[in-house]
């Protein structure tokens, strides 16, 4: 037999074998145990796979493999989140139509993933641009529609002028296109909401429930914003138009009522419907040029810590409900009217922004907090909790005591309540682009706004060559006058159609329902199979997505779990979709340090690396780069490590002394064979590479074959029976098989001799009293003199039990810095340190 591994034939003929028997298909044995493994729906590019993203796959699909081989129905599926921008953008520029480009794409995505053998059912793929998946996400719209949570509203919304089309808050980064890193501007349009902020205390809540990473949890708990405090009145003191208007005052949501005393200004946002009722003749025109000015700035911007502050006066004032005393209004850019009710009250004494805006305007600096009761002066911010001075008859008390005091006394005087806000907006799902699933809305004349009757779902995406947008902030479907022209589905009237696409992210806030069972016919999921499958077991993707995807998924599965609908009550019956989520690090280059795109030109393919290493040393070599969760760089001469170990392996199974009826060793070893030890290491090698299979530390499982295997070549001189070996060859081939699933099986049916696949073997075992290591007492001597006993384990090695002894603290008091002349080492009991 070949004593180099030859991957390229082992792999073609393996693949083969592998389709023929359908190894990967869902178990659906009822007495054994279920779990479902998924990865994040990919949203395919024209790029294809490199390396850096088998840092998700190949880690799911070895736990997918170990749970199959523990006795496990595992549900381990693959589809493709194909709607959006980048096809439609790439199809622009190559002049072809996204529906060819998206098949090109997910062609190429899924060539790769069984190129690197991701053991995925295949029969489950679905994806989100075919009609009887986005039949569905429509469905979903509709449900939505009918709990009076998705709305139609005009509003400023953020437009990205390269991919012509508006954003949603969560796709903004740092004033920027999450796609394509343009700077974004405000447009005025009509939009199509989910209205996610009615389950913002669920979702803040609910994350106690699940097993996320705790910085995952952290973002989404910091993006919905949870603030407890009290929703204060300021009744208006002027213009005398507005005085004493029943509901007419400024109304601030503070988290620190203790400091309302501290009060000595206003500010609105200048997006604030008051400003242009409230704003004085005086003061028109330069409010109005410092609103034109705002309306250009980004959300980041206006926030950042280090921008000077700017504000203009509306020449109006409120009173404060406390003390009567007159408060100035004012607008400025770091009030922002998505958060609270866009007015907040001035503290200069005890906020930073308040203290810089006061100190560049000349207003009024109060101290009414103190850490400990005595002032510390007008100079100095203390943004801290303490005791209430310069108070009214609040003072003395704690920050807490003073607050609680104050939502009380504002409440019975009808001036405030107790509040919670939320920072959370609501989802913006409209799209003015071609490619995605059409809203299915018609607008009529008559009627108004009319759902799509679910009989005539889905409403299709029509076929079109003119599909690029015009920049005239309508979506390309809005040409296609045979479709966008029909019939209203109440009154028969002449009617039209939705224009405007769902984003993205509503196809893929459900796909994990779908996979239970992707070929039902009769609703968006099989009942049954949901409650045999869901909630997902392990999802596993990357930590960009953490207040995208998984919280609009979070919210659509609240959504259908809901049991106080009014219909469609209790669809599904657990609230959280994903039980664990795992977030795998990110894979740089070794070329720059830098995240590998195809723009930088420091893309290693998954394929160039097969082609060179085969399959297996890709698998092995991603998993031993480091810790799942760590950032890692690829290294091209660090799979050569891994190579050399799949060499090390194939020759220590093919030597001809696994088959030889007598062991060479039988007729060399002076000692009896360690048989025992032997045994024994078998044991705790199962052990430990389960429990890092387990907590899917796959690195350090890695790190266990090596050793297990160069333990296995020491020992190959040791009089130990063919039949252990044989045993201790077997546990290593099956352990290694999730991993390295061509090489265990050449070696299982071919050098082994088995007949059933070595994927459909069961995990190894292992005693748990094998696994403990057996102790001996050793007597430590000076000079001939027993000075102490020790318990080291029974096969120590002699100079570790040497060093042991040596600098043995007792021992140590003995020897009293004298030099050492000779370490007698009598294993496995006596050493004798003469000095």
């Amino acid at each position: 037999m070949n004593k180099k591994y030859d991957f390229r034939t082992v792999e073609e003929n393996w693949r083969a074998y592998w389709d023929g028997i359908d190894l990967y298909r869902t178990g659906d044995d009822p007495n054994k145990p279920d779990i479902y493994i998924l990865d994040y729906f990919p949203y395919p590019s024209g790029d294809g796979l490199s390396v850096g993203h088998t840092r998700n796959y190949v880690p799911s699909c070895v736990s997918a493999r170990y749970h199959r081989m523990k006795g496990y129905n595992v549900l381990h599926p693959m589809g493709w989140d194909a709607f959006g921008l980048p096809a439609e953008n790439y199809a622009i520029k190559h002049n072809i139509h996204p529906r060819q480009s998206t098949k090109i794409f997910t062609d190429t995505y899924r060539r790769q993933m069984k190129l690197v053998e991701c053991s995925y059912d295949w029969s489950r793929e679905i994806n989100s641009t075919f009609p009887n998946y986005y039949r569905w996400t429509q469905w979903f719209f509709l449900l939505l529609y009918r709990r009076g949570l998705a709305y139609r509203a005009a509003g400023s919304q953020w437009w990205c002028p390269t991919c012509q089309t508006i954003l949603a808050n969560e796709q903004v980064e740092n004033g920027r296109c999450w796609r394509c890193n343009t700077p974004v501007v405000k447009k005025d349009l009509e939009q199509w909401y989910f209205k996610i902020t009615e389950y913002a205390a669920r979702l803040a809540a609910d994350l106690d429930k699940v097993d996320w990473p705790e910085s995952i949890k952290t973002m989404q708990r910091n993006w919905i914003g949870r603030s407890e405090g009290a929703e204060v009145v300021f009744p208006l003191l002027s213009p005398s138009s507005l005085r004493g208007r029943v509901g007419v005052g400024v109304q601030v949501f503070t988290t620190r009522p203790d400091t309302l005393f501290g009060v000595t200004f206003l500010v609105l946002a200048p997006e604030h419907p008051l400003v242009v009722e409230i704003t004085t003749p005086e003061q028109a025109d330069a409010v109005q040029t410092y609103v034109t000015a705002t309306q250009r700035m980004t959300e980041i911007d206006r926030m950042a810590a280090d921008k000077e502050k700017m504000g203009v006066f509306t020449g109006a004032t409120a009173v404060h409900p406390l003390t009567g005393q007159s408060i100035p209004i004012w607008i400025a850019d770091y009030v922002l009217m998505g958060y609270g009710t866009g007015a907040v009250m001035g503290v200069p004494g005890h906020d930073e922004r308040d203290y810089a805006f006061a100190q560049k305007f000349g207003l009024p600096i109060v101290e009414v907090i103190s850490p400990d009761g005595q002032p510390q002066g007008s100079d100095v911010c203390f943004t801290g909790y303490g005791v209430m001075i310069n108070s009214g008859p609040y003072s003395g008390m704690t920050s807490a005591e003073g607050s609680e005091q104050i939502i009380a006394d504002l409440a019975a005087q009808g001036k405030g309540r107790r509040q919670v806000t939320y920072k959370m907006r609501d989802w913006l799902i409209s799209r003015q682009r071609y490619w995605g699933a059409p809203i299915p809305i018609i607008h009529c004349p008559t009627c108004g706004v009319v759902p799509v009757p679910e009989e005539n779902l889905p409403v299709l995406l029509p076929d079109t060559n003119d599909f690029a947008p015009a920049g005239d902030g309508r979506s390309p479907l809005a040409r296609v006058a045979k479709w966008v022209n029909t019939t209203c589905p109440q009154c028969g009237s002449p009617a039209q159609r939705e224009t405007d696409t769902m984003d993205g992210f509503a196809c893929s806030s459900w796909y994990f329902l779908r996979f239970a069972n992707p070929h039902y016919d009769d609703g968006p999921f099989d009942p049954t199979a949901v409650r045999r499958w869901l909630p997902v077991d392990t999802y596993v993707g990357g930590a960009e997505h953490a207040v995208m995807h998984l919280l609009y998924s979070r919210f659509w599965t609240k959504v259908m779990a809901d049991a106080s609908a009014s219909a469609d009550a209790g669809l599904i019956d657990f609230d959280e979709p994903f039980s664990q989520l795992l977030n795998q690090g990110m894979l740089l280059s070794a070329v720059d340090g830098q995240k590998m795109s195809k723009s930088k030109g420091n893309v290693v393919t998954p394929d160039e690396v097969v082609a060179k290493h085969g399959t297996d040393a890709l698998r092995a070599y991603i998993l031993f780069l480091g810790p799942f969760e760590a950032e890692v760089t690829w290294d091209d001469i660090g799979i050569k490590g891994v190579t050399r170990f799949l060499d090390r392996y194939w020759r220590l199974v093919t030597g001809d002394w696994l088959t030889s009826p007598h062991h060479p060793g039988d007729q060399r070893s002076p000692t009896p064979p360690p048989v025992h030890a032997f045994e024994r290491a078998r044991h705790k090698f199962i052990q430990r590479v389960t429990r890092e299979m387990e907590g899917f530390r796959f690195n350090t499982a890695v790190a266990g074959y090596m050793e297990y295997l160069k333990y296995l070549i020491e020992m190959q001189d040791e009089a130990i029976p063919p039949e252990q070996w044989r045993q201790a060859i077997e546990t290593l081939t099956l352990l290694l098989a999730p991993i390295c699933p061509f090489i265990t099986e050449e070696v299982w049916q071919t050098v082994l001799g088995h007949t059933d696949s070595v994927h459909r073997q069961a995990w190894p075992g292992y005693d748990e009293t094998m696994t403990v290591d057996e102790v001996v007492t050793v007597v430590i001597q000076v000079n001939g003199k027993v000075r102490d006993r020790i318990e080291v384990v029974a096969d120590v090695s002699e100079a570790v039990l040497r060093e042991t002894a040596v600098t043995d603290p007792k021992v140590q008091s003995f020897i009293n810095g004298k030099p050492i002349r000779k370490v007698i080492v009598i294993p496995p009991s006596l050493v004798n340190i003469v000095i």
